[in-house]
Protein backbone atom coordinates (compact mmCIF):
# COMPACT_ATOMS: atom_id res chain seq x y z
CA UNK A 1 0.00 0.00 0.00
CA UNK A 2 1.37 3.36 -0.95
CA UNK A 3 -1.28 5.27 0.95
CA UNK A 4 0.37 6.87 3.99
CA UNK A 5 -2.91 7.99 5.55
CA UNK A 6 -3.94 5.85 8.50
CA UNK A 7 -7.35 4.24 8.35
CA UNK A 8 -9.26 3.76 11.57
CA UNK A 9 -10.57 0.21 11.15
CA UNK A 10 -12.48 0.33 14.43
CA UNK A 11 -14.38 3.38 13.18
CA UNK A 12 -15.27 1.57 9.95
CA UNK A 13 -16.43 -1.51 11.87
CA UNK A 14 -18.62 0.62 14.13
CA UNK A 15 -19.99 2.69 11.24
CA UNK A 16 -21.16 -0.29 9.21
CA UNK A 17 -22.46 -2.11 12.31
CA UNK A 18 -24.63 0.93 13.08
CA UNK A 19 -25.92 0.89 9.52
CA UNK A 20 -27.03 -2.74 9.94
CA UNK A 21 -28.97 -1.80 13.06
CA UNK A 22 -30.52 1.25 11.36
CA UNK A 23 -31.52 -0.69 8.23
CA UNK A 24 -33.16 -3.44 10.32
CA UNK A 25 -35.06 -1.22 12.75
CA UNK A 26 -38.38 -2.58 11.46
CA UNK A 27 -37.28 -6.18 12.18
CA UNK A 28 -37.38 -8.02 15.47
CA UNK A 29 -34.13 -7.25 17.31
CA UNK A 30 -33.71 -10.84 18.51
CA UNK A 31 -33.95 -12.10 14.90
CA UNK A 32 -31.22 -9.68 13.81
CA UNK A 33 -29.08 -10.63 16.79
CA UNK A 34 -29.55 -14.32 15.94
CA UNK A 35 -28.53 -13.80 12.29
CA UNK A 36 -25.46 -11.79 13.29
CA UNK A 37 -24.43 -14.26 16.00
CA UNK A 38 -24.64 -17.19 13.58
CA UNK A 39 -22.72 -15.27 10.91
CA UNK A 40 -20.05 -14.35 13.46
CA UNK A 41 -19.71 -18.00 14.48
CA UNK A 42 -19.29 -19.09 10.85
CA UNK A 43 -16.75 -16.31 10.25
CA UNK A 44 -14.71 -17.29 13.30
CA UNK A 45 -14.88 -21.05 12.70
CA UNK A 46 -14.82 -21.32 8.92
CA UNK A 47 -13.63 -18.02 7.46
CA UNK A 48 -14.72 -15.11 5.30
CA UNK A 49 -15.91 -17.07 2.26
CA UNK A 50 -17.97 -19.46 4.41
CA UNK A 51 -19.57 -16.52 6.23
CA UNK A 52 -20.75 -14.93 3.00
CA UNK A 53 -21.92 -18.30 1.69
CA UNK A 54 -23.86 -18.93 4.91
CA UNK A 55 -25.55 -15.53 4.87
CA UNK A 56 -26.51 -15.81 1.21
CA UNK A 57 -27.80 -19.39 1.50
CA UNK A 58 -29.36 -19.58 4.96
CA UNK A 59 -30.22 -16.07 6.16
CA UNK A 60 -31.91 -14.65 3.11
CA UNK A 61 -33.96 -11.77 4.53
CA UNK A 62 -31.80 -10.48 7.37
CA UNK A 63 -28.64 -11.82 5.77
CA UNK A 64 -29.00 -9.54 2.76
CA UNK A 65 -28.57 -6.43 4.93
CA UNK A 66 -25.58 -7.93 6.72
CA UNK A 67 -23.95 -9.01 3.44
CA UNK A 68 -24.50 -5.56 1.93
CA UNK A 69 -22.82 -3.80 4.85
CA UNK A 70 -19.98 -6.35 4.96
CA UNK A 71 -19.36 -5.59 1.28
CA UNK A 72 -19.53 -1.84 1.96
CA UNK A 73 -16.94 -2.28 4.69
CA UNK A 74 -14.64 -4.32 2.43
CA UNK A 75 -15.01 -1.72 -0.33
CA UNK A 76 -13.94 1.01 2.09
CA UNK A 77 -10.60 -0.71 2.77
CA UNK A 78 -7.63 0.74 0.86
CA UNK A 79 -7.28 -2.17 -1.57
CA UNK A 80 -9.28 -0.81 -4.50
CA UNK A 81 -11.92 -3.50 -4.12
CA UNK A 82 -15.09 -2.62 -6.03
CA UNK A 83 -18.32 -3.78 -4.42
CA UNK A 84 -20.12 -6.40 -6.54
CA UNK A 85 -23.26 -5.05 -8.18
CA UNK A 86 -25.37 -8.21 -7.93
CA UNK A 87 -25.61 -11.38 -5.85
CA UNK A 88 -24.09 -13.63 -8.52
CA UNK A 89 -20.84 -11.62 -8.29
CA UNK A 90 -20.45 -11.76 -4.49
CA UNK A 91 -18.85 -15.18 -4.01
CA UNK A 92 -16.45 -14.81 -6.99
CA UNK A 93 -15.49 -11.38 -5.59
CA UNK A 94 -14.77 -12.87 -2.17
CA UNK A 95 -12.75 -15.78 -3.57
CA UNK A 96 -10.82 -13.84 -6.23
CA UNK A 97 -10.28 -10.52 -4.45
CA UNK A 98 -10.55 -10.93 -0.70
CA UNK A 99 -9.20 -14.44 -0.05
CA UNK A 100 -6.43 -14.39 -2.67
CA UNK A 101 -3.88 -12.41 -0.64
CA UNK A 102 -3.31 -13.76 2.88
CA UNK A 103 -2.45 -10.43 4.52
CA UNK A 104 -5.53 -8.76 3.06
CA UNK A 105 -7.70 -11.73 3.97
CA UNK A 106 -6.56 -11.63 7.60
CA UNK A 107 -7.20 -7.90 7.81
CA UNK A 108 -10.63 -8.28 6.18
CA UNK A 109 -11.54 -11.11 8.54
CA UNK A 110 -10.51 -9.14 11.60
CA UNK A 111 -12.43 -6.01 10.65
CA UNK A 112 -15.53 -8.00 9.59
CA UNK A 113 -15.44 -9.83 12.91
CA UNK A 114 -15.28 -6.53 14.79
CA UNK A 115 -18.19 -5.16 12.74
CA UNK A 116 -20.34 -8.21 13.50
CA UNK A 117 -19.51 -7.99 17.21
CA UNK A 118 -20.58 -4.33 17.26
CA UNK A 119 -23.75 -5.13 15.30
CA UNK A 120 -24.62 -7.92 17.73
CA UNK A 121 -24.22 -5.56 20.67
CA UNK A 122 -26.31 -2.98 18.81
CA UNK A 123 -29.10 -5.49 18.29
CA UNK A 124 -28.96 -6.48 21.97
CA UNK A 125 -29.09 -2.83 23.03
CA UNK A 126 -32.06 -2.19 20.75
CA UNK A 127 -33.85 -5.22 22.17
CA UNK A 128 -33.33 -4.02 25.75
CA UNK A 129 -33.68 -0.29 25.15
CA UNK A 130 -37.42 0.16 24.90
CA UNK A 131 -39.24 2.22 22.28
CA UNK A 132 -36.34 4.45 21.18
CA UNK A 133 -33.96 1.54 20.69
CA UNK A 134 -36.57 -0.54 18.87
CA UNK A 135 -36.87 1.99 16.08
CA UNK A 136 -39.62 4.35 17.22
CA UNK A 137 -38.78 7.99 16.67
CA UNK A 138 -38.78 10.42 19.50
Amino acid sequence: MTNTTSINLDYLAAKYAQTIIQKTKDKKASDIENTITKALGVLQEDGVYACFLYLLAREKENGAVVVDEMLNLLSSLPFGWQKPTNNSEILPFISEQVTKDLDRLLLAREVLEQMLIYARYGAKARDKGGSEASGASS
